[in-house]
């Protein structure tokens, strides 16, 4: 079974002074500007690197709570945040790391339940595995 969904990009101009718009299939994004200014100088609208940050920590949070399910443990809530590094070497920008951070509350799990199941989740997300870059985990059951 495979699952296809849709992101698509429109860009007008050079690279500092042209400007674009990202959307999404369902339109939970509609032509959100991105530019330049947006990516690199912390102006108003989205950059990739959010977009990567977003994407990730909502398929990591999911897995989680699959993977916890599998030992019929239901989450309360679990919260993540994925920080995304875009770092530039000889060869141009590329991304070098993504650290997760993910508070949890489950009832009825253990620390080392948990953090088994944060392990999985993090190796077993698909958006985990389309990455090149090391990925770091930082995991905190609440009581």
């Amino acid at each position: 079974m495979a699952i296809q969904k849709k992101g698509s990009a429109e860009w007008e101009g050079s690279l500092k002074r042209g400007k674009g718009v990202v959307s999404t299939e369902s339109g939970a994004l509609k032509e959100n500007p991105y530019g330049f200014n947006t990516r690199f100088e912390g102006q108003p609208g989205t950059n990739p690197e959010e977009l990567i940050g977003a994407a990730h920590a909502s398929c990591y949070s999911m897995a989680l709570s699959m993977i916890l399910g599998q030992s019929d443990l239901e989450p309360e809530s679990i919260k993540t945040e994925a920080t995304v590094t875009l770092d530039q070497d000889d060869s141009g920008f590329y991304i070098s790391k993504v650290d997760l951070k993910t508070v949890a509350r489950v009832p009825g799990a253990d620390q080392e339940a948990f953090e088994k199941a944060a392990n999985a989740a993090k190796e077993g997300c698909p958006v985990s595995r389309l990455f090149n870059a090391d990925i770091t985990l930082d995991a905190r059951l609440e009581g």
